[in-house]
Order: C-alpha cells, then structure tokens, then sequence
C-alpha cells in the first residue's frame, strides 16, 4: 500500500508539472498579456510599459520565467495578484470554502438521489418508473448547466420568490438558516448532472450484482429482501461508484465554473472568470494549480477507499 501511495505521489507530481507548464505557457502566449490591464492606465506610455516589463521579468525566456515561477511556488510563494497586491494564496483560501461547500452539498445530494434513483430502476426494469427516470436522465444531460441555472433563477426566485437568486449569504444577516436559502439553487443546478450520471452508473451496477451467483444464494438461504439489498446488492454496487465519483471531480468543477458565475457566487470558479477578465494571471495559475491537486487527491482517495472495502482489490 505504502509503495503503490508513494508511486502515484510522484505520477501526482509529474502530471502537476505538465499542466502547471501548459497552463503557464498558454497564459503566457494569449493575446494582450499580463501587461494589457497596466496599458489601459491613462497616460501610460510605451516607455513606461517596458520599463514595467523589465520589472516584472517579463522580458527574460519563456522557460526562465516558467523556472522562476515554479522555484517560487515550490517554496510556498505563489505570486501576489496584478490588481490588488494581495498573495495569491491568500486570495484562494477566501474563496475555497465557498466551492468546497457548494461542492461538497452538490455531491451529496448526487450521491443520494442518484443512487436511489439507479436502484429504483433496477429492481423495477422495464417499469414506468425506469422508462421515465431514463428519459429525464437524459434531458438532465443535454440541458445546459447556465441555461438550467437561469430558468431556476426566473421562477424560484423572480416567480415564486422561495430562494435569493444570488450571493452566498445576506449582507447583515450571515445566519445558517440564510446560507441554506442561499445554497439551495446554486447547489440542485450542480448537482442536476452528476445526478443522471450517478443513476445511470448505478442502475448498470446493481443490474450486474443482481444476476450474481451470491445473490440467489442469499435467496436460497431464505435471507430477508432488505438484508439481501443493502448487504449484498448496494454494497458491492457501490464499489465501482466510488472510482466514479473521483472521475467526476474534474466536472464537478468545471460546472461549479458556471453555476457560480450565473449565482454570483463568491467561490474559486467565479473567481476564474475574474481574474481571466483582469488578466490576473498570477491568480490563474494559482487556481489551476489548486483545481489540479483537488482533483489528483480526489481520484488518489477513491483508489484507496475501493481497496479499503473491496477485498479483492490489491494496490501494488
């Protein structure tokens, strides 16, 4: 276990190296620069433009900044944001717990509705509950998530006026009841996806278990319907859901990008969206680099939990 941990530890750190110098790279050649924010300053001249260049390194090779930037973050700096000095790691910790909230209420109402909804439609195949969970499935998938988010917005909020149709939280307010009211929305569009997905994988998975060998075994000893369903059935169905749900943090955040921006809420992908419009490219990378190592975890974690549960699974 310790070796196959340390193994992908430095598989983490390789891949961290190729994005952080993707990502890097391309920030470096998009059009305009970290320099079009200074250039729109009114009397700034050219002289002035290049003097501020030379200040920032911006002058040296491509791969002298990147090495520069990476010496840096390795040692904990992470650069300070182009609009308000502020440390780049200072800027992101406000803003995570945002995400990770959204994030985290997301997942688990994915988890619980998606995995009742798959096992719903298993035991009852070819019902009209099975049929009518399918065809919604897929108008989830296909439907947009900013386009789902807006149509919440004009008839929870505008309409019937249940939920605040932006924000975090009331300005003078700031109670647990108000942060709920403020996460619902943000929280059932995030998870509208995820939970199709879910349903789907897991209606497929209890399938393959029920036909099992085990589980007319399990009958044949007279061994109760609930007991044979969570024991038998769920448990070793959920087994491949857990490998799932780390496949799924890379679009949970991409939606998290979108759900906050149509909610205004104050969160890392929203902050994205900011700081590209900024040219804040300090603070980019400082996300991408965050959302990577987010992501390499959460699949890190999935492969320890499925050998933690699942016997057969050997990590080497």
């Amino acid at each position: 276990m310790l070796r196959y941990v340390l193994g992908r530890f430095w598989q983490s750190l390789i891949l961290l190296l190729i994005v952080s110098f993707i990502g890097f790279t391309v920030l470096s050649l998009a059009p305009g620069g970290p320099l079009s924010q200074f250039a729109l300053s009114p009397g700034m001249t050219q002289e002035q433009l290049d003097k501020i260049r030379t200040q920032m390194g911006l002058d040296r090779p491509l791969v002298v900044q990147y090495l520069d930037w990476l010496r840096h973050l390795v040692t904990g700096d992470w650069g300070r944001s182009y609009r308000d000095g502020q440390p780049v790691l200072e800027i992101i910790g406000q803003h995570m717990f945002a995400t990770l909230l959204l994030m985290g209420t997301a997942t688990a109402l994915a988890v619980v509705l998606g995995t009742g909804i798959g096992i719903g439609s298993a035991l009852r195949r070819g019902s009209a509950f099975d049929h009518t969970m399918t065809v919604l499935s897929m108008i989830a998938l296909s439907i947009p998530t900013f386009w789902f988010g807006l149509v919440a917005i004009y008839v929870f909020s505008l309409g019937l006026g249940w939920f605040p149709a932006g924000n975090m939280y009331t300005v003078g307010d700031g109670s647990l009841g108000d942060y709920a009211r403020h996460l619902v929305l943000p929280a059932l569009v995030l998870a509208l996806v995820d939970v199709a997905v879910w349903s789907r994988y897991m209606r497929t998975a209890t399938l393959n278990v029920v036909h099992q060998d085990f589980i007319r075994t399990a009958r044949a000893k007279g061994l109760g319907r609930g007991r044979i369903l969570f024991k038998h059935i769920v448990g070793n169905a959920l087994v491949p859901m857990v490998t799932l749900a780390g496949l799924q943090l890379p679009v949970l955040l991409s939606g998290a990008l979108v759900t906050e921006t149509v909610f205004t809420w104050p969160g890392m992908g929203r902050l994205f969206l900011d700081s590209l419009g900024y040219s804040d490219y300090p603070v980019v990378m400082g996300l991408l680099m965050t959302s990577a190592i987010l992501v390499l975890i959460g699949n890190l974690a999935a492969d320890l939990i499925v050998a933690a549960i699942d016997p057969r699974i050997r990590l080497e």
